[in-house]
């Protein structure tokens, strides 16, 4: 699995497939967004925006 955080404009990914959305808790609090993930080739794909949407 490849983690990326980025900006927002990566929600649209070309190429994602896949794509569901997960909330997540960490012991930190909550972050920024839910993570999106997702396939890209063969490769699995979790993305959080920096930011949030």
């Amino acid at each position: 699995m490849l983690g990326i955080i980025g900006g927002s404009g990566l929600y649209d990914l070309p190429g994602l497939s896949g794509v569901r959305r997960e909330k997540v808790r960490t012991p930190f609090g909550d972050p920024s967004d839910a993570v999106v993930l997702g396939r890209l080739g063969d490769q699995e794909i979790a993305f959080i925006a920096r930011h949030g949407a």
